[in-house]
């Protein structure tokens, strides 16, 4: 239809063809530039099944020359009697491979160009239309727009060649970096070497009773990510205001007593070390959402416009709005609709490829029985919640329940679930002063 009206969609042949003559006369470059472009971005046929040949022998450590790549093309079936004179040209007209980049640049630059204007006249079909509401329609162009901007197709196969370059990509950073787990650290030791630390598209549910401290840990951690990444670091307070999660931070990281805080009654001392804290905290890119009638829609849309997200924390699952309109089901099962909202938070940590710590509450069912220890069955309304959920953390605390107990503030973190490696009990320290959670010194005393 472009071609009749007189208009092409947007491309560069002199790139295209730039690029295979550098990766044919310069096998080493070949590396750099399939971590660039894909085959998909060669608007030229003839271009595309060129690179996807060279890419295919560059996979499996063959030699690449114009001899050796005409002949896998006999093999793959993509050669014709102009193969021959058509890489004669390719190496003809490429001077030298130094430039490759450039124009390895220009080719994923025009292929950008042209999936901007696929999605905007999908988008523009979705209105017209009318398939959907209007909130549909935006969120469905605001996810085509993130996909774009995040260097992937919203949808696809993918070869496994492609993938296990990526694996090893991964891989290899996770050597260099040194560290023995290779998600995001929680700052609690014990915990990280269980679950491996906090790993892109993981949804990790934190559970427990009121009262047992879901929200302080999830406070912990994300001001443990926040300093040490560098990343930034959003937090969904559907229960708690800003203002008060501001307060139980300074707390914690200041070891001011939270109570004493909020009186303003503090020594010299104090205030010095509170303006401190303050100022440390005001350093770390950790944003904060009270809004209470947030659905996951609304985060994921919030989300999608931070460029360097690490970690998003939700508190609590229960408190959520049901999809896109921000309303609840009226007719529906209310167990139905949050294992709807539990389904979109696991679709959105992929989407995003960030880790996200969702709170929950756990049901009373624990409470009738000897052993209350919170299990994958007290999870209220679960639904497809613990399907969804890649980690399970349960909290618990003897002392909550048995003042006269011996060990006073030691908590459990059960985990219940684990997909990347087995289930175990966590003993960590409760610091209610500061409502916070630290490891457990096991090498000193009081």
């Amino acid at each position: 239809m472009d071609e009749l009206l007189g208009r092409q969609m947007p491309h560069s042949i002199e790139a295209e063809q730039a690029v295979l003559g550098s990766m044919i006369i310069d096998s080493r470059c070949i590396g750099d530039v399939v971590g660039v472009v894909k085959a998909a971005d060669f608007y030229s046929s003839t271009n595309r099944a060129i690179f996807e040949t060279i890419f295919s022998m560059f996979t499996y450590s063959m030699v690449t020359d114009p001899v050796t790549v005409l002949e896998q093309m006999r093999v793959s079936g993509v050669w014709n009697e102009n193969s021959a004179a058509y890489l004669l040209e390719l190496v003809n007209i490429t001077p030298t491979s130094a430039n490759v980049m450039e124009y390895a640049a220009i080719v994923r630059d025009m292929a950008l160009l042209r999936s901007i204007a696929d999605a905007g006249g999908d988008v523009m079909n979705m209105a017209l239309e009318g398939t959907g509401g209007a909130m549909s329609i935006l969120e469905a162009a605001e996810k085509k727009i993130y996909a774009l901007r995040q260097g992937r197709s919203a949808a696809g196969l993918e070869p496994i060649s492609k993938i296990l370059i990526d694996v090893y990509d991964q891989l290899s950073q996770a050597a260099k970096s040194g560290s023995s787990f290779p998600g995001l650290a929680t700052g609690l030791h014990d915990l990280d070497r269980k679950i491996m630390g906090l790993n892109k598209s993981d949804l990790i549910l934190i559970a427990s009773r009121p009262g047992m401290g879901k929200t302080s840990i999830a406070l912990n951690i994300a001001l443990h990510v926040a300093k040490t990444s560098g990343k930034t670091v959003a937090v969904f307070s559907l229960e708690m205001s800003r203002e008060q999660l501001a307060l139980r931070l300074l707390s914690s990281a200041s070891h001011i007593d939270g109570k004493k805080l909020q009186t303003g009654r503090l020594t010299t001392d104090e205030w010095t070390k509170l303006g401190q804290t303050a100022s440390m905290l005001s350093g770390y890119d950790l944003l904060i959402n009270d809004n209470p009638s947030l659905s996951v829609a609304d985060m994921n849309a919030q989300c999608r416009r931070l460029n360097n997200l690490g970690l998003v924390v939700i508190d609590y699952l229960q408190l959520m709005q049901s999809a896109g309109s921000g309303m609840a089901y009226a007719s529906e099962n209310r167990t139905q609709v949050v294992s709807d909202i539990s389904r979109m938070m696991k679709i959105m940590a992929k989407e995003l490829n960030i880790p996200v710590i969702c709170l929950s509450q756990l049901s009373r069912a624990n409470e009738s029985r000897q052993n209350k220890r919170p299990m994958l069955s007290d999870l209220r309304e679960s639904g497809a919640i613990e399907q969804d959920a890649d980690i399970v953390l349960g909290l618990y605390r003897e002392d909550y329940y048995n003042k006269e107990v011996e060990q006073q503030n030691i908590a459990e973190c059960i985990i219940l679930k684990n997909r990347r490696g087995e289930t175990d009990i966590i003993e960590l320290e409760w610091q209610p002063e500061f409502t916070s959670y630290v490891s457990v010194d096991r090498y000193h005393t009081e």
